[in-house]
């Protein structure tokens, strides 16, 4: 039966890629033994499929402690103490308000009318509380992204809107507001002038908020406004601008991602100039950026889809072994099933790992 998942597994994120790779091991028997490790994730310390916190990229003990307390007694205060408390200028604030509004966006799809019910008293009982009225922004956002050919998309969207210039006004020097209103301007289609004239606004209140330059990048992807060529522009001018202990010069990588071809023949596409050179823009960066910074995790997970599809293995393990246990970002959340599609790939490194010779013993720490 575990043969039968792994298999199933390899067909889920792209046979044509992931089967010659595999062909290319000490033989499949050894891959596949490896893959079947893997369902034992403690031998590598790895954390079991069903233990996985989709919620968040990586630990944030205190927004745990708080997201747990708001949904067992529906009690918003705790959520509102916790934002009080996150410094309106850290990217901190951001990925907090991102986890409280994801939340909620879930447990209303979870029980439609009813879900998610603990935003919507907040708003009511602190209408001049920004961290309520950022959260429900991004969270009316969402709501509109899940179905843009819904009658509804615009005007949740213009909602959404009115309630980011509403969080604006409430707290002047938090950024936040302005880099929701970036997924705003993607849904609403706003001109490029309009949008850099809100670009504007973000980078005079937070230059280098590697947040704030993945929501804007959306923008100018081929898929929504722009092209891949301005994507790339935008991408590598951030990086190349990048202070130290960035993580911008990982944003070429995500560029990439969200221009990688739907079907791909090409076996070498993952080690092609464009995307290692992407790849080790990003290893530098991680290197680079303290540990604690709260968007390194979205990094880390971008990098072991990378590492694995370019077959280096020893260092996607290395990427794993700092967020897992945790899998909200991207690439897993773009699926039905974040837990699932991540455990795929962790299947895989550790199949490439040992079907290379090694061990849990022998990953280097």
């Amino acid at each position: 039966m575990e043969l039968l998942i792994f298999l199933i597994a390899i067909v889920m994120i792209g046979g044509l890629i992931v089967v010659p790779a595999l062909r290319r091991m000490r033989g499949s028997r050894g891959a596949v033994q490896g893959a079947m490790r893997a369902s034992d994730p403690q031998e590598y310390g790895f954390v079991p499929r069903e233990r996985l916190d989709v919620r968040l990229p990586g630990p944030d003990r205190q927004l745990i402690d708080a997201l747990e307390e708001v949904q067992a007694r529906q009690d918003w205060q705790p959520a509102a103490r916790l934002l009080a408390l996150t410094d309106a200028t850290s990217e901190l604030r951001w990925q907090r308000v991102q986890t409280l509004a994801g939340a909620a966006a879930f447990e209303l799809a979870q029980a439609p009318g009813q879900g998610g019910m603990w935003l919507r008293t907040w708003r009511v009982a602190a209408p001049e509380d920004p961290g309520a009225a950022a959260v429900h922004a991004e969270f009316l956002v969402r709501q509109a992204l899940l179905d843009p050919s819904s009658q509804d998309f615009r005007m949740i969207l213009e909602e959404a809107r009115d309630v980011c210039h509403e969080a604006a006004r409430l707290a002047p020097e938090d950024p936040v507001p302005h880099i929701i209103e970036l997924g705003v301007a993607r849904g609403l289609a706003y001109r490029q002038a309009d949008f850099e004239e809100l670009w504007t606004k973000v980078t005079q209140l937070a230059p280098h908020h590697m947040g704030a330059h993945l929501a804007a990048l959306h923008y100018w992807c081929e898929k929504w406004h722009g092209s891949q060529d301005r994507a790339d522009a935008f991408t590598h001018a951030a990086a190349a601008s990048a202070p130290a202990k960035s993580l911008l010069p990982a944003l070429p990588l995500f560029g990439v991602f969200e221009h990688l071809p739907e079907a791909n023949l090409v076996r070498t596409l993952y080690r092609s100039e464009v995307i290692t050179k992407a790849m080790e823009g990003a290893l530098y960066a991680v290197r680079q950026a303290p540990a604690d910074h709260p968007v390194l995790p979205h990094v880390r997970h971008l990098l072991v889809f990378f590492l694995v599809r370019a077959e280096r293995y020893a260092e996607a393990l290395e990427q794993l072994r700092h967020v897992d246990g945790h899998v909200g970002a991207v690439p897993w959340s773009y699926g039905t099933d974040p837990a699932a599609e991540y455990t795929v790939y962790r299947a895989l490194a550790v199949a490439g790992w040992e079907g290379g010779g090694g061990t849990p013993a022998t990953l280097p720490r």
